[in-house]
């Protein structure tokens, strides 16, 4: 009688050093008062810049929720504080 601990369909973990079915880590994601918070930018300011264009677009996380990559934040605030460097 085989004795396979392993349940059928179950996910194994994959090997050290394999890159199959492996995913890059996705940035973390900001909700608006964390965005207002990094920013200064209150709410009308953060949805008017992404209207325009000019400040990054938010993900949808559901029928009632958004959230913006913290990547894309950091780079915008960076952007801005470049320019204003004399």
């Amino acid at each position: 009688m085989n004795r396979n601990t392993s349940t059928p369909g179950a996910a194994t973990a994959p090997q050290a050093g394999s890159t199959a079915g492996t995913h890059p880590t996705p940035g973390k994601l900001l909700r608006l008062p964390a965005v207002e918070d990094r920013t200064g930018l209150r709410k009308s300011s953060v949805y008017a810049g992404m209207a325009a264009g000019t400040f990054p677009a938010c993900v949808r996380l559901g029928a009632r929720a958004v959230a913006w990559r913290e990547a894309e934040i950091s780079q915008w605030i960076s952007e801005r504080t470049s320019k204003a460097k004399p």
